[in-house]
């Protein structure tokens, strides 16, 4: 397999993500072709990243490894279009929820080499968490090819494919979760006297160090919460959780396969 020839299919954000990440890591394949039906989209992408070409969806899914980058209600018509090109050691890996590995074969004609990614924001900084479920199509040396492009973005675990979805909610999604209330820490503790490099700073290891808390130190919920005695948002914690569970559990319902 060419593993050092890249194709996208689609061109948003999640591929301006994984180019960027690349990039800062001075990873950044060679022979990188874009297809996407806006032009706006490619004009974007080619001011940022001149070295991406771009292509046809057939030309772009004639690479070594290819990305499927569309939302799940696109999949089937650009699969139509880009089937023609595949080669016989082309690997095709799907950047989408809810749409199985098996589903995808189905739609290819019983084309098998195929993978799925749920690809996380922090790649663009080289510390995403991109879970990743391989087709029984792949053998091992594709399986490590395939890492190996992913490991400059952070961590991709395999794991198995019927938790995608899950961690399309927690990991894909939960950067949107916490980002606006960060911000606004972030702009209260300049507000205090921070200066901004140190608010960034405190904050930056006050998450690791709950989640770890969390992770590592033995306790209960209720004692983990229990260790901080002033709760100033107390009153709104109700609200947060029923919105999580009421907005999230309706979501997963949408997601599954």
């Amino acid at each position: 397999m060419e593993s050092r020839t890249v194709g996208f299919v689609g061109g948003g954000r999640v591929v301006s993500i994984l180019l960027g990440g690349w990039t800062r890591a001075g990873a950044l394949p060679e022979g990188i072709v874009v297809s996407d039906q806006n032009p706006d989209v490619l004009a974007r992408l080619q001011r940022r990243y001149p070295e991406v070409q771009s292509a046809d969806p057939a030309t772009a899914a004639a690479r070594g490894i290819v990305f499927l980058a569309v939302h799940p209600p696109a999949i089937k018509d650009v699969l139509a279009q880009v089937r023609v090109g595949f080669s016989g050691e082309a690997v095709l890996v799907s950047l989408a929820p809810k749409v199985t590995i098996a589903k995808l074969s189905e739609m290819l004609d019983g084309f098998g080499r195929l993978a799925r990614v749920i690809p996380n924001a922090a790649s663009i900084v080289g510390r995403g968490y991109n879970p990743v479920a391989f087709g029984p199509g792949l053998s091992p040396a594709d399986r490590e090819v395939l890492q190996g492009l992913l490991a400059p973005l952070g961590e991709c675990p395999e794991v198995e494919e019927r938790h995608l979805e899950a961690y399309a909610i927690v990991t894909a999604m939960g950067p949107t979760y916490f980002w606006p209330q960060l911000y606004e820490l972030r702009a209260l503790a300049e507000s205090f006297g921070l200066p901004a490099q140190q608010a960034m700073l405190a904050i930056d290891r006050m998450l690791w160090g709950a989640v770890a808390t969390m992770k590592d130190s033995g306790l209960s919920r209720e004692e983990v919460q229990d260790l901080i005695p002033v709760k100033p948002l107390a009153e709104i914690e109700p609200t947060l959780i029923d919105a999580y569970r009421a907005k999230l559990t309706g979501l997963m319902e949408k997601l599954r396969p």
